[in-house]
């Protein structure tokens, strides 16, 4: 009984893994005002959010003030590695946009928006 009930549980936590959302992990985002930022994406209920990890410039990593902070948030799944109703935060102007993404392999197209103008980023997967 004891083997059959470790299974199960042993089942049920490789399943877990395996339910991941694709676009957990940490990601590099382009350069915006001379900087760039790792951005660690992990699962906040039933959406996605990131959080600045690490920050660099043209001189290598520093430690910014924005480490720690969320970037983007509310990311919802729809489907087809797509994701959308989110919002994303520019640090070099404290503005806060609607955003979405759309996932490929190992990028990760993000983008913010006021009505149809939109700014957008490609990432890549770090780990």
């Amino acid at each position: 009984m004891r083997m059959m009930v470790a299974a199960a549980v042993a089942a049920f936590g490789f399943a877990g893994a395996a339910f991941a959302d694709p676009a957990v992990g940490t990601w590099k985002t382009q350069v915006d005002d001379g900087a760039y930022a790792h951005v660690k994406v992990s699962k906040c209920g039933a959406a996605l959010c990131g959080t600045i990890a690490r920050t660099f410039n043209d001189t290598g990593e520093y430690k910014s003030k924005n480490i720690g902070k969320r970037l983007v948030w509310d990311m919802q799944p729809s489907g087809g590695g797509a994701y959308k109703n989110g919002q994303i935060w520019q640090p070099s102007t404290g503005k806060t946009f609607k955003s979405k993404m759309a996932l490929s392999g190992n990028t990760l197209k993000v983008s913010g928006c006021v009505g149809p103008i939109c700014k957008k980023q490609t990432w890549s997967r770090v780990k």
